[in-house]
Order: structure tokens, then C-alpha cells, then sequence
């Protein structure tokens, strides 16, 4: 049996699941900035509940980002303490990719809110069983968001909240629906990684790294 950890912190939600062998036991919080507090606290109860020691996982996924930077680095050093101690292999999974693996559809254009007026943005296309990366994860203002062809897309995460009406415009008659309350998940965390454990993907816990995008935190007063 393939039994996968999965973490993702970088919302406002906290959340854990445990993968074993497609069965997925989950847990998600909304903590709003205490991750560091409540994360390994959760993590330790979900794998008790399970009966599951960490020495008797095969890996550990972590969403990588972009999103909080508190958040994206937290899940980065958790996932490494655990998997160094426990000598297991992590893989890093990019959060758009987790809402494209959660949203339930096949063409889906991905898009969290990045504040200060842009979004992170990230086009994939499930062809075959298997995703395809349209357009590369990227920060960019969403008027300026990288078009798509064809019709019947879904649009799904905290970017269609916050510039719903400018990215309908954008990708007008393109998209048949959204999801705007969608963030990622530790569930889609691991469903994603669990093929890439599986052959043989996972990478050693010291070479785990955050996935930003952005290099500041905030706009400069003349920025502004």
C-alpha cells in the first residue's frame, strides 16, 4: 500500500490529507494566519486517527505556491523536517495546479488573488487522463491575462472573487463557469503527486523548495 502525506498552507486554510492507495482522509481549517501553531497539531491527529507512523509513509507533498508567503515557506520547512527525520522523499506541487486537479473539469483556467491588483494565473487542460500546462503559472495583472482558445472553459479560485467582472471580460464567451471560493487543497496535493511518488519522482527533502513567483510583499509608496 502507497500511503502519501499531503500539506498545503499558503491561504488562510490549513489543510492535511493522508493517501493511501487512492483512499483520502482530509482535514481543512480556516486559521487565517496561525499555521505555524496549528499545522503540526492537525497533522499528528489526522495520523493517529489513521494509524498511520510517519516512518510508514512513502512521501510527503506540500504545496509549493505561489500564494502567502508565510504560508508557502511553512509547508516547505514542515515537509522538510518531517521528511528528513523520517528519510522520505517529498514532492512540491504548484497550488494552481492543485485548483485545476480539484475543480471537476477538463479545461480550466486558474487564478488566485496575489493583491496588490494582480493575480497569480495558470491555464491546464486535462488531455488523455493526463494535465497539460497551457499557459505556465505567471503573475500578471488579470486584464492582462494570457488568452486561451475555444470555448467551455472553467474559471476557478480567489482571482475570479476579486476580478471577476475583468476576467469575465477578458475571457469573454470562453468561460462557462467558475468557482471563485475554490483554494487549494491538501486532497488535491496529494492526488496530484501520488503518480509522480509512484515512478519514482519524488525528490530529496533537502532540495524542497517554495514556489513564489513575486519577489515583494508589497507595493512601494510610489508604487501606489
Amino acid at each position: 500500500m502507497m500511503r502519501i502525506l499531503a500539506l498545503e498552507t499558503s491561504t488562510e486554510y490549513c489543510s492535511v490529507a493522508l493517501w493511501q492507495d487512492g483512499n483520502v482522509v482530509n482535514r481543512s481549517e480556516l486559521v487565517g494566519q496561525r499555521h505555524s501553531e496549528l499545522l503540526i497539531g492537525i497533522l499528528d491527529n489526522l495520523l493517529h486517527e489513521a494509524g498511520v507512523k510517519l516512518t510508514e509513509l512513502d512521501g510527503i507533498a506540500f504545496g509549493a505556491g505561489p500564494g502567502s508567503f508565510t504560508g508557502v515557506r511553512i509547508a516547505c520547512g514542515v515537509t522538510q523536517g518531517l521528511a528528513l527525520g523520517a528519510d522520505l522523499p517529498v514532492v512540491g506541487v504548484c497550488t494552481l495546479q492543485a485548483l485545476a486537479q480539484a475543480a471537476g473539469h477538463d479545461k480550466v483556467i486558474t487564478a488566485l488573488d496575489a493583491r496588490m491588483g494582480e493575480i497569480y494565473h495558470a491555464v491546464y487542460e486535462k488531455q488523455a487522463g493526463s494535465w497539460v500546462t497551457i499557459c505556465e503559472p505567471n503573475l500578471c495583472l488579470p486584464q492582462l491575462a494570457q488568452q486561451v482558445k475555444g470555448s467551455g472553459w472553467f474559471g476557478t479560485g480567489s482571482g475570479f472573487a476579486m476580478h471577476g467582472a475583468v476576467l469575465d471580460n477578458r475571457y469573454a464567451g470562453q468561460i462557462a463557469g467558475s468557482d471563485t471560493l475554490a483554494v487549494p487543497q491538501a486532497i488535491a496535493i496529494a492526488e496530484f503527486a501520488a503518480p509522480l511518488f509512484a515512478a519514482g519522482q519524488g525528490m530529496d527533502a533537502a532540495q524542497a523548495m517554495p514556489f513564489y513567483l513575486r519577489d515583494k510583499v508589497a507595493l512601494k509608496t510610489s508604487e501606489r
